[in-house]
């Protein structure tokens, strides 16, 4: 007979939100294949080159000037509320947030903090390019545009490339990079690419990007996906450092500190013969004293001879207030004559 019970989906969801008993053995962990490294040569030679044709004024600046002047966000007025609060999602703050809490809930449930410490490594390796590569090259946005035409590089700006479009790349495309399965890493790929494309071009409909700026923020986002195998041994040792600390830490809290040894009595005769000669004639009128000394008796006990209880005589004790009776008797003493009854 057939006695397993057949779990429904609900039940399987929360079966997998329960947390596992140990971290899982097999955690798939991206490489630095052939594949993913002629990617990265790829993208690296297409970030390049959208920097040359900046630089030097091409096709792509003119273009750059035609969608400003074309005035999305004039163009289509109905969805410029909705795309202020779209927008968001590549906002560093708020999406690093969101993600930190669900990699930290991944985290808890195995046991690992491989999901944290990737995410860190990738904001600062984010962080740290592409805002080197802003302050650079200084590039003013449309709204601060000073002639026509130009490219407009080299006067103190910070939007080439787009930081709102490169972070939602990584952020979002850290989700897909941690799963663990194939077919939820496809899935994810592709809502974090539908996420950051949107994103990038909500800041050129809004006006405070041009379209190069973003097309360049999707490859600095790419790059950095792309090198993260190169830092998951460093993360390795980074997860490995942090658990040995908080094993120390609570060995410490936890207070298991060895417990003294009771003192061990040396016979006098022993430390006679070790001590010097002024200790021992220090030590010998010690040792007469103690021993010519009584035992002391213990506290509870009154000093003197003990009587049994049958031999001693009844007393009244002082400032009682009880009378005392002629016709009482100590006891144990026996009379001749009966006592009389009454009620006769």
């Amino acid at each position: 007979m057939r006695t397993e019970q057949n779990l429904t989906r609900l039940d399987r969801v929360f079966a997998r939100l329960d947390r596992e008993p140990e971290r899982p053995a097999h955690i798939d962990v991206p490489k630095m294949s052939r594949h993913r490294v002629a990617l990265l040569v790829a993208t690296l030679a297409f970030y390049l080159a959208i920097v040359w044709l900046v630089v030097v004024t091409s096709w792509l600046v003119r273009f750059d000037w035609q969608v400003m002047f074309f005035r999305p966000y004039q163009q289509w007025p109905e969805i410029h509320a909705f795309l202020d609060y779209y927008v968001v999602l590549g906002q560093r703050g708020p999406t690093a947030v969101m993600v930190a809490a669900w990699l930290g809930w991944r985290s808890w449930r195995q046991h690992t903090l491989r999901p944290l410490l990737t995410l860190g490594a990738s904001l600062l390796l984010l962080n740290i390019t592409v805002g080197a590569a802003k302050l650079g090259m200084g590039r003013l946005g449309p709204h601060y545009a000073t002639t026509i035409g130009s490219n407009e590089m080299g006067l103190g700006g910070d939007i080439f490339p787009s930081g709102h479009t490169a972070n939602a790349v990584v952020t979002w495309g850290i989700l897909a990079y941690l799963a663990s399965t194939p077919r939820a890493r496809r899935w994810l790929s592709a809502v974090s690419a539908v996420v950051s494309l949107g994103v990038g071009l909500t800041t050129v409909y809004l006006g405070t990007h041009w379209l190069s700026d973003v097309v360049l923020g999707w490859a600095a986002g790419l790059l950095v996906l792309l090198a993260l195998p190169w830092c998951e041994p460093l993360i390795a040792r980074a997860e490995v450092s942090i658990f040995a600390l908080r094993d120390r830490l609570r060995e410490r809290r936890s207070g298991t500190f060895p417990v003294p040894a009771a003192p061990v009595a040396v016979p006098v005769s022993v430390a006679a013969g070790a001590a010097a000669s002024s200790q021992d004639e220090a030590a010998a009128p010690r040792e007469t004293a103690t021993a010519a000394r009584p035992p002391r008796a213990p506290v509870y006990l009154a000093p003197g001879p003990h009587t049994t209880r049958s031999e001693r005589t009844p007393v009244t004790p002082a400032g009682s207030r009880r009378p005392p009776h002629a016709d009482r008797l100590p006891r144990g003493a026996t009379t001749s004559t009966a006592r009389p009854l009454t009620g006769g």
